[in-house]
């Protein structure tokens, strides 16, 4: 059971000049960063919405053992779906999804066994820096102090000592951080809400002393030493973030997409911060090249990156998960990713991560990474789309033999239309995903299994295309447990992303809207397919670096009958299959989207791997029989071919 007993009640930094850097890191042995990222597999979890400790039944604890009930500590049981489903209220469910259901550090930490035994290697935690006092933020986006951890979370101490566990059990870390806004720290004149208008810059009153405050605290830098009465609560810290020029004060973004008002308005109530200044000419948009060359770093810039080197030195941090780039000049992120490498480097993490969360399309994305220096990107809105609704039969594939980017393979063709002449570089630049916890753009928000009662039966299709495609795959917390994450109303979607994140833990907002049970069974069909494909996935490395490619499928066998499956009427139930090949190895997989009914099929494989007439062996199906069998290597004027079974609603794997 987690322990509150060893938290650090030293108070953290309250400015930059506190933080030596040198002494933090000096004699101090880092934890690695991994040869390649497509390696892993990452988990993304909001904290306040995945553990507080409390769970018993379904779960083993780090070291295989069964946590069993029978402790005061542990008061929550495993949900059960024929008893618990819709025990809440619904009224009283939704409020309490809107506000702090009680996740913590320290049950993360009581997770890592969970965790690791459904394949994890990396996780991405939702950020966890103190919140305006106060306030709502359960998500951690409206930032009040940079250099504390939130009281609803822990300590400093317990992120370093979860980081550290998370490190011996073989998982790396990886903190979401926020550059272009803070939280609501203060209140414009009058505390009245601003809008962007062509860039005029408002009167603000001052900072405020905690949520709704009206200003109370004058709005400049505040003496370190006579700071009492508003610390920690009030303003913003570190005490360099005071000055007047920290902030862009033109209130808040309404047209979304309008340059350069996306820019520079406030992200909702939350402050944009002024990382610098470059050309606002909107016909120049397009041109990232020059407006990185003509960015000029503001001080508040610098000081983000000491603020982000000094969690890296404090806590051992393996890599960033960089919040709304979209909303910051390239310049800007270009210039941090510099310094948070170099930092990296200096302290012997040769490959920190730095993914940037980059919506506004595909090839917008792409030319964000290469003139930033990011390490990767997620967001990018036709990816997860095509992925999802492939596995729900209803996307084409795609089809090699065109130069249409309309099915998912289509978008990893050695991304030769996007400029690239590498196979792997989506490999290594792209993270993919299926749920996520705001689902940006849609005003309809859902997990994949909440759209449709026959979803659920698709989710191991998805979960399976993403493990063994290329990208860096990432798992979205309970979706291993088949969490539906709908929405039920029909006329309001103002707190739609409310319903992409309930707690694993139960609490007050369970998903299936249920209260007070929790979600971690280790025996679920699909926690249990997650773990033994991230196994299959960690052993084959043609699974996670190999060039991939789309393969002809044919119900009989016969020359002239092979194609690459297409929707007819808008529906594909039927076989799709693609390798992944590296060096002199081929991984063969293929999932069957009907659910109806096996489907057996012949697939083309790579014909020069195969001259040697030696069969291929079923290393992976959702019908366990299956595994071990081989099958032999025919010859057709089409190439090479073998006959397989695939399962309904099931997905294999030939080597």
């Amino acid at each position: 059971m987690p322990t509150s007993s060893n938290r650090d009640t030293s108070s953290p930094p309250r400015s930059l000049r506190e933080i030596d850097l040198s002494a933090i890191t000096r004699d101090r042995q880092y934890h690695p960063s991994p040869t390649a990222w497509d390696d892993e597999v990452l988990y993304f979890l909001m904290l306040d919405r995945f553990s507080d400790g409390k769970e018993s039944g379904g779960f083993a604890d780090s070291t295989g053992n069964p946590v069993a009930p029978g402790t005061p500590e542990r008061t929550t049981p495993l949900f059960n779906a024929s008893q618990d489903d819709g025990n809440a209220s619904w009224n009283e469910w939704f409020e309490s999804g809107k506000r702090w259901c009680g996740g913590t550090i320290a049950g993360l930490k009581d997770k890592l066994g969970y965790l690791r035994r459904l394949g994890v290697t990396a996780l991405w935690v939702s950020p966890v820096f103190r919140q305006v006092t106060g306030s709502d933020d359960y998500h951690g986006y409206g930032i009040q102090n940079f250099l504390d951890v939130d009281p609803h979370f822990g300590t400093r101490e317990e992120l370093r000592e979860v980081v550290a566990e998370a490190h011996a059990y073989g998982i790396r870390v990886i903190l979401d951080i926020i550059l272009n806004h803070a939280g609501d720290v203060f209140a414009y004149r009058g505390n009245q809400r601003y809008f962007y208008d062509q860039g005029v810059q408002w009167p603000v009153d001052g900072y405020r002393l905690e949520r709704g405050d009206a200003g109370s605290i004058p709005f400049e830098a505040i003496d370190v030493e006579t700071s009492e009465r508003i610390w920690p609560d009030g303003a913003i810290w570190p005490v360099e973030f005071q000055n007047v020029s920290t902030w862009a004060r033109r209130g808040e973004i309404r047209n979304w997409d309008a340059y350069p008002e996306y820019l520079d308005g406030d992200f909702c109530s939350l402050k944009e911060i002024d990382l610098g200044a470059t050309l606002k000419d909107p016909a120049s948009n397009w041109d990232l090249l020059r407006r990185i060359r003509e960015f000029t770093p503001s001080p508040v810039l610098d000081s983000f990156i000491k603020v982000y080197a000094y969690w890296i030195a404090w806590a051992d941090i393996d890599g960033f998960r960089l919040d709304t780039v979209k909303h910051m000049e390239p310049g800007a992120v270009r210039y941090f990713v510099t310094g948070i490498h170099e930092f990296a480097q200096s302290i012997g993490k040769e490959n920190f991560a730095v993914i940037g969360e980059i919506t506004g399309g595909r090839s917008r994305a792409i030319d964000i990474l290469d003139t930033t220096g990011l390490d990767a990107a997620l967001g990018i809105d036709d990816i997860p789309d095509k992925l999802e609704f492939l596995a729900k039969g209803v996307r084409s594939p795609g089809n090699p033999e065109t130069m249409d980017q309309e099915g998912y393979f289509d978008l990893f063709m050695n991304s030769i239309l996007d400029g690239k002449n590498s196979h792997q570089w989506y490999s290594k630049h792209i993270v993919t995903m299926i749920d996520d916890h705001d689902q940006v753009g849609l005003s309809r928000k859902y997990r994949f299994c909440g759209d449709s009662p026959e979803s659920a039966g698709r989710l191991k299709l998805a979960l399976g295309l993403n493990l063994a495609t290329a990208g860096i795959p990432c798992i979205y917390y309970g979706t291993e447990q088949a969490f539906d994450g709908a929405d039920p109303r029909t006329d309001d979607n103002s707190f739609g992303d409310v319903f992409l994140r309930e707690c694993m833990f139960g609490g007050p907002f369970g998903t299936h809207r249920s209260k007070g049970r929790h979600f971690f069974d280790e025996g679920h069909e699909v926690y249990r397919f997650v773990g033994r494909f991230s196994a299959l996935r960690e052993r084959e490395i043609s699974l996670r670096r190999g060039r991939q490619y789309l393969r002809q499928v044919s119900a009989s066998g016969d020359d002239g009958d092979f194609w690459y499956p297409q929707p007819v009427n808008g529906q594909l139930f039927w076989v799709v299959a693609w390798s992944r090949i590296f060096a002199e190895s081929e991984c063969l997989c293929a999932m069957n989207t009907s659910l109806e009914r096996e489907l057996t099929v012949s697939v083309v494989v790579d014909r020069k791997l195969h001259e040697d007439g030696r069969p291929m062996n079923c290393l992976f199906s959702t019908d366990e029989s299956q595994e071990g069998e081989t099958v032999p290597v025919n010859w057709r004027a089409c190439g090479a071919t073998i006959r397989i079974t695939v399962p309904a609603g099931g997905i294999v794997v030939y080597r």
